[in-house]
């Protein structure tokens, strides 16, 4: 593992959990921050971990953005520094692993989308989400594109023009969050999710997490020719085969990935 200055990375068995560890600047995420957060994803994408748990220390999860990166930049600045957090997002969704987000605190705009962009959270009732650009001077285009996709287009329209934060039982009823538990059994809650969420092949959980975000938000039909082509192919794969032996043998699997 890559050494790191702003996030720290542990493993425990086959999970591994990536902290944010700027808690002075709020997690907020300066181009360096953005570019350890990739490293370390991409790290362990390539590693055996089956799971994945996104944290931050201090007291907010991330607030987005740093504006005092931001406003050193110009416009080609700005756009490099826009892409190096579309990557980081792109990777999450893409890595093999199952990716948690475990949410104490407030998670705002960029932070918001960093939450968003993981296959799914569990948050502490003190936690919050905010879009906050609509209240500012500079739109939340970027953050609102993983929070539409989560919370349908009435309610994203609503945190993104009023800027105003969500609390965290409204964002589990809206889609936003899979669990809302009280902070002191937040650590208990993201296991047991993982537990459950890691079992089975973890080469078919992969394909299957892939061909998820490769047809989500396509038409009908071509989700439907997309979905059907990989199922079909993964029917040939030793863990669908061992999953239906298993099951036709009424024996329990043994999974060899």
């Amino acid at each position: 593992m890559a050494e790191y200055q702003h996030i720290r990375v542990d493993r425990t068995d086959d999970v591994v959990r990536i902290t944010m560890d700027r808690a002075a600047r709020r997690n907020s995420l300066s181009a360096e921050h953005l570019a350890e957060l990739l490293t370390a994803f991409r790290e362990v994408a390539a590693s055996d971990a089956v799971g994945v748990v996104l944290a931050g220390e201090g007291p907010v999860f991330s607030a987005g953005h740093d504006f005092a990166d931001v406003a050193a930049r110009d416009l080609e600045g700005v756009r490099d520094l826009l892409t190096l957090c579309t990557d980081l997002m792109r990777t999450i969704e893409s890595v093999p692993q199952v990716v948690i987000a475990r949410v104490h605190g407030l998670a705002t705009a960029a932070g918001c989308q960093l939450m968003a962009s993981c296959d799914l959270a569990v948050a502490a009732e003190e936690a919050a989400f905010a879009l906050p650009g609509g209240k500012g001077g500079w739109f939340c285009h970027t953050p609102a594109v993983p929070v539409a996709r989560a919370i349908g287009r009435k309610r994203l329209m609503e945190m993104a023009l009023t800027g105003d934060a969500v609390d965290a039982r409204t964002a589990e009823q809206w889609g936003l969050v899979n669990r809302v538990v009280p902070l002191a059994e937040l650590d208990d809650a993201v296991d047991e999710l993982m537990r459950r969420a890691t079992r089975g092949s973890r080469a078919g959980k992969a394909l299957g997490k892939q061909t998820i975000y490769a047809q989500l938000d396509r038409p009908e039909a071509d989700a439907y020719g997309i979905a059907v082509e990989v199922m079909a192919a993964a029917s040939q794969t030793p863990a669908a085969k061992e999953g239906m032996s298993s099951f036709l043998e009424k024996r329990p699997p043994v999974w060899t990935d």
